[in-house]
């Protein structure tokens, strides 16, 4: 999970991060 939150994090901008932290 970690591993690709940091992907997202890196891939993506804030707002999609911001999306993934809400969906959990």
């Amino acid at each position: 999970m970690f591993k690709e939150f940091k992907e997202f994090a890196m891939r993506g901008n804030v707002l999609d991060m911001a999306v993934g932290i809400v969906i959990g």
